[in-house]
């Protein structure tokens, strides 16, 4: 009989909270701050910080900073607004620095 493998999950790197599915990830050709970094559609077990604009490598964006919703530790950002139209497929979505997290369920 096979065993039953549930969803391939990303965690916080510090407390191991579940905060992302393998599944969302729209990406995985982003860069951030400290390196790579991955693009979801969905995350969870999150927290928002306060939106303001920042200028990315593809333009001025307005964004939130991403917290585990346990550490608090910052794990990236979500993009709220794209001012540029070939930026715009990025609102509403997640970046996930990939030192920030670790692979659960694999």
């Amino acid at each position: 009989m096979a065993d039953l493998v549930g969803p391939r999950l990303y965690g916080c790197y510090k407390c191991q909270n579940q905060v992302s599915r393998h599944d969302d990830i729209v990406s995985k050709d982003f860069q951030a701050m400290h390196g790579r970094a991955f693009l979801f559609s969905h995350t969870m077990n999150i927290v928002l910080g306060p939106k303001q604009d920042r200028q990315l490598i593809t333009g001025l964006h307005t964004v939130a900073d991403v917290h585990c919703k346990d550490c608090g530790e910052v794990l990236g950002w979500k993009y709220e607004r794209a001012y540029e139209q070939s930026q715009k497929y990025k609102e509403g979505k997640f970046v996930l620095e990939k030192y920030k997290i670790v692979k659960e369920n694999w």
